[in-house]
């Protein structure tokens, strides 16, 4: 296997909310877009939502980037949305499949897809939930469907058929796209790719591991037994 990172179909979104990576990841010219939310934001020390998310755009303005309602009302996320959406062309609102009483914001997503907002649904896990947004997405409006495989096989359970019958929902929608969410290894990108995804948001210390991509196994086992034995030998150890 040709060593390095294969040419893929699928897009790869960087997820954060670190301004200097964000930026970083743009001039590299590997990310097709960027999807943050309000923990990301709070963990990077970001003050300011709007200034955050206008510099974000100032710095980013030809690729899609999402940036999150917070309100747990309806209302509240629709006010949210409507002024998020002023802030740029190429912005999505990423709007969460329910509330936190666990009542689907479907409706709502109905009303802001069929108006022309850009939508990027987040943390689903269900089938049932893609098939309830698939229904109120309109096929219209360029829209992210972000199924959150990381966090399904989190739970002991296998994503795969999951994405894989997401695909299948969506299939009817040109304008809409499936995510593969909260990546946790590189070989995730592969599946991601193999089961039709779209879209996949990945992390630095993800690609890092590029290099390692069609690597002789024996040639790694011994750099691992290389590794623990310098360390062993370099803390000073003995039995």
């Amino acid at each position: 296997m040709k060593r390095g990172l294969p040419e893929f179909k699928i897009k790869l979104y960087a997820d954060g909310a670190d301004m200097e990576g964000m930026i970083e990841e743009y001039k590299k010219g590997i990310a097709s877009g960027f999807t943050t939310n309000p923990t990301l934001m709070k963990k990077a020390g970001v003050k300011s939502y709007e200034d955050f998310a206008k510099a974000a755009l100032k710095a980013i303005p030809d690729l899609p980037i999402s940036f999150e309602v917070f309100s747990d009302d309806f209302s509240g996320m629709e006010k949210e949305a409507r002024k998020i959406a002023g802030w740029g062309d190429n912005v999505y609102i990423k709007i969460p499949v329910t509330n936190t009483k666990g009542e689907s914001t479907a409706p709502l997503v109905k009303n802001l897809s069929h108006d022309g907002l850009k939508l990027n649904i987040t943390a689903i896990l269900t089938v049932d939930q893609v098939k309830s947004v698939a229904k109120a997405l309109s096929p219209a409006t360029p829209s992210i469907v972000s199924v959150f495989a990381g966090r399904i096989a989190d739970t002991g359970v296998d994503p795969i058929p999951i994405m894989k019958e997401s695909v299948k929902i969506l299939h009817s929608n040109a304008k809409a796209e499936l995510l593969w969410a909260s990546t946790r290894e590189l070989l995730n990108l592969f599946q991601a790719e193999s089961c039709g995804c779209h879209i996949i948001t990945i992390t630095n210390d993800i690609l890092k591991k590029v290099p390692l991509v069609g690597k002789d196994l024996h040639e790694l086992s011994l750099e691992t037994v290389q590794m623990f034995y310098n360390d062993a030998k370099g803390a000073g150890y003995k039995i």
